[in-house]
């Protein structure tokens, strides 16, 4: 069995040396903060989508100091997009951590790291032996993917028993050296070969010994996840806008759906939005509501329904504390939620002047004017 190890080890590795991506932005000046920071940007995320993201966050945060030391609200602001952004949080709890725990150095240790906000086993694994040059199992999506395919490992890999098999697997296979080139190689292998759909296996080093290309079903590997139906849920959107064209945003609690970011007033589809303005505001110049459209996470579906709130006059104080007036032509950095970044770009489209708007609107449901 060792010797069949070896084979598949060596195999990866000859692959690796030949086609492996070997340019990307986090492979380049290696440090255990840049490993870090691109393992926990990919998770569940393509590495196109995370390029852009990573220059940008190494550009400003440089290390995990200035990571560290850096408002919440920046660090969201440059995730703005990239989702999941219970990410960002572990993110910037993690770097303070290492800063005030371990003098900012990352500890060099599987159990260290994954003790750690936001690191995981397989995280914490990338870490130890692409960073420090240890060998350490790693065993994320793509990962999964090639050794359930490669073993025929039946069953969704979320359960229990389906993870343990696929994690002693994964250990039996990395190998004592270049485990950093390894780690590198099998996930590249899951990312450009063995992929979700239309794998290619006739390029594939480990082809001869993989179960599931000789059975002919790579794509039945691994088992999905069982579905079942997401809850909905309704909810109005209150972009409550003055005069001089500034508008109300709120940030939402640390915990739950776009936890720390800034969004629109929240109410329920069955809430009066005029009357609950009117309570803040006053008299209102207008309401006008949007068509409603959906947005859904990994657990539930949300219908929006936005409600443009035009003020008679600049009203720069709200009784509630964590709100801002935010200029949509010379933005502030702040973390925003996709959808609420989305209708803030549309807004500065309006001309804000008494409530008119320009031919490019989005369509409007309703619209009423108010003395």
């Amino acid at each position: 069995m060792a010797s069949t190890n070896t084979a598949f080890s060596k195999a990866i590795l000859a692959w690796f040396d030949r086609h492996g991506r070997k340019h990307l932005p986090w492979q380049q000046g290696i440090t255990p903060y840049r490993v870090w920071l691109s393992e926990i940007m990919l998770q569940q995320t393509q590495v196109t989508t995370v390029i852009p993201y990573f220059e940008r966050f190494v550009a400003r945060f440089p290390d995990v100091q200035s990571l560290a030391a850096a408002p919440i609200d920046e660090v969201l602001h440059l995730w703005t997009g990239l989702g999941y952004y219970a990410r960002a949080r572990n993110l910037h709890r993690c770097a303070q951590t290492v800063v005030s725990q371990y003098g900012g150095e990352f500890p060099g240790t599987v159990a260290e790291l994954a003790d750690l906000p936001g690191i995981g086993r397989s995280t914490a694994g990338a870490i130890v032996s692409i960073a420090f040059g240890k060998r350490a199992a790693i065993l994320d999506g793509n990962v999964k993917r090639v050794l359930a395919r490669y073993h025929a490992v039946e069953g969704w890999p979320g359960q229990t028993d389906v993870l343990s098999t696929l994690w002693e697997i994964a250990e039996t296979y990395t190998p004592k050296t270049r485990a950093n080139h390894y780690t590198q190689a099998m996930m590249d292998m899951g990312a450009t070969l063995c992929t979700r759909s239309k794998p290619r296996c006739e390029l594939c080093p480990v082809r001869e010994g993989c179960i599931a290309h000789a059975q002919g079903n790579p794509q039945d590997y691994p088992g999905k996840k069982p579905k079942k139906a997401l809850p909905e849920k309704s909810v109005q959107l209150l972009m409550v806008r003055d005069p001089a064209g500034d508008v109300l945003l709120e940030q939402r609690p640390a915990q739950g759906i776009w936890g720390g970011l800034w969004s629109f007033p929240e109410l329920a589809l069955e809430q009066d939005v005029e009357a609950h303005a009117e309570r803040l505001f006053g008299s209102l110049a207008s309401l006008e509501t949007w068509d409603s459209y959906r947005h859904t996470f990994s657990h539930y579906h949300l219908d929006i329904t936005p409600v443009l709130v035009q003020l008679n006059r600049v009203h720069k104080a709200v009784a509630q504390s964590g709100y801002h007036w935010y200029n949509p032509h010379q933005p502030d950095e702040l973390g925003l939620a996709a959808p609420v970044k989305k209708l803030l770009q549309q807004l500065a489209q309006l001309d804000p002047r008494a409530g008119a708007t320009s031919p490019t609107r989005p369509s409007a449901t309703k619209a009423r004017s108010r003395r």
